[in-house]
Formats: C-alpha cells, structure tokens, sequence
C-alpha cells in the first residue's frame, strides 16, 4: 500500500511541477495571440493564431502586441524608436529625414490606385511633438487605410508593450515567420 502512495505522490508532484513551469513560461516568456482585424494585412489575416516572445527588445519594423488605450491588445509594426522624427510624404516613410523602405507594403501599394496607401503625415502633427519620447514608440498597421494606430492613438509606451511576434502556427497550411 505504501508503494502506491508513494507512485501516487510522485505522479502528482511531477504534474505540478510541469503545470507550473507552463504557467511561468507563459506569464513571462511566451504566449499565444489571435489576431483580430485587417489593420495588418496582408502581413497578417484576421485569426492568424501567432506566439508573442515576452523578452525580446524591439526593434524599428518588428511586429509588436501592445496594451492599447481602449483596454484591447492591438498588434502593430514598430516605425518609430525613442528620439526619431517620423514623416509620410507622398507614400514614402522618413525616419530622421532618411527615406527608408517598406517592401511588406509592395503588394498593397501596387494595388492603389486613387492615391496613396498612408496619406502624409508628420509626428508633430499628429502628437505635437518633433521626435518620439523617450520611453516610448510610434507604430502603424501595414493596412494603412484601415488601421487605428499611432496616427489615432499616438506614440506607445515601452512598458505597455506585451512582446514582439514573428511566428504564426494557426492555420495550419500557413505556418510562417513573418518580417
């Protein structure tokens, strides 16, 4: 009888252990996300299922879920990092008075044709301030037609930042990391 007790004991301690290294592995390194909407396509479709790295450090263009002002979780692409200025002009990003690339946008630009896909913009105009504060950073959804994002809600603070996400596992067909 005791041998089972102790099988028993065994068994149930080694089920704790596993369910609370799940639970910390979620609470502070991963966790999972579904993405809601159409502010990220084409990058990302609406009910893409993604896991969200909770230690990474991000970096200008990396995809980020962040705690938005309305209390959701709003996925976005990073543009602006703490002292960077941020302009559209005739569809062309500047960052710091430098043009730089987007080619996740390709597709969507190339389908426009009553204007361009992110109306001009400058930072200043939109948060009153010429550069990104510290401690904070300006984001926008690659849909830029339809995406509430920093155009709307303005800069991000880096502590409501929930983590960075690359790699879609849902559906199952469309397995990928994304750029």
């Amino acid at each position: 009888m005791t041998e089972g007790k102790n099988e028993f004991w065994e068994w149930t301690k080694a089920l704790l252990i596993a369910v609370g290294m799940a639970a910390l592995i979620r609470y502070f390194i991963f966790a999972p996300i579904v993405v809601d909407g159409l502010s990220m396509m084409p990058t990302l479709e609406s009910g893409d299922r993604m896991i969200v790295n909770k230690m990474s450090n991000p970096d200008r263009f990396d995809i980020v879920v962040f705690h938005a002002p309305e209390n959701k979780d709003y996925i976005k692409r990073v543009i602006g990092l703490p002292g960077d200025t941020v302009e559209y002009i005739d569809d062309v990003l500047y960052v710091n008075g430098k043009a730089l690339d987007e080619p996740y946008l390709n597709e969507y630009k190339s389908e426009v044709t009553d204007g361009p896909l992110t109306p001009d913009f400058t930072l200043a105009e939109i948060t009153g301030q010429e550069t990104v504060p510290d401690g904070e950073i300006f984001v926008l959804g690659d849909n830029r037609r339809f995406s509430k994002d920093g155009r709307h809600i303005g800069t991000v603070k880096i502590d409501k930042i929930v983590g960075e996400t690359k790699f879609v596992y849902w559906p199952f067909d469309q397995i990928r990391i994304v750029d």
